[in-house]
């Protein structure tokens, strides 16, 4: 059954809320939060004709579906328009200081903070170095593994030792409403 433009209008002020608290705490950044809440429903409304579910609950998780897509989208090209942007020296429209306060209290960042923190500093200094190179400084397995002295297959051990402990330690829960 596809979806008209009122089923989705109504799924998003359903959940749009739940959307924006998703994508906050993945990304850590309120105005991408705001962006990729957009581009989901944006996305949404040009497919809902190949919509096939029943329901609110296949609509909800198909919803969630493009999100994944789009948040997966936004990390892929995410390094590559920031080098390009730094290159272009060009800055892109900021939101205002209240707006990032409202998503960031929305989305419950200052406790993700927290807890992202608390679970870095339980990482072994072994794990936090590798996390470091790859995933802060965005360097490849072999360059990790050179810095650090150590082969490329323990770079990745210890890098995804690291991402586990971070993603076991910051779950969501409260219900899981945000659909990880």
């Amino acid at each position: 059954m596809a979806l008209d433009p009122d089923d989705i209008s109504r799924l998003y002020d359903a959940h749009a809320a739940d959307l924006l608290r998703f994508f906050a705490r993945r990304t850590l950044q309120a105005d991408v939060a705001v962006d990729l809440v957009a581009e989901t429903f944006c996305q949404a409304f040009t497919d809902r004709a190949g919509f096939r579910g029943a329901g609110d609950s296949e609509a909800l998780g198909w919803i969630f579906g493009i999100a994944r897509h789009q948040l997966s989208g936004y990390f892929r090209r995410g390094s590559v328009e920031r080098r390009a942007l730094a290159r272009l020296g060009l800055q892109l429209p900021s939101m205002s200081d209240l707006d990032y306060e409202r998503v960031e209290e929305l989305a419950g960042l200052q406790n993700e903070r927290a807890a992202v923190a608390d679970a870095l500093s339980d990482l072994t200094v072994e794990q936090r170095e590798a996390l470091q190179l790859r995933v802060v400084e965005e360097r490849s397995y072999a360059e990790v593994a050179s810095s650090l002295g150590i082969t490329e297959q323990t770079a990745r051990s210890r890098v995804s030792r690291a991402l586990r402990a971070l993603a076991e330690t910051t779950a969501q829960p409260e219900g899981r409403p945000d659909h990880a």
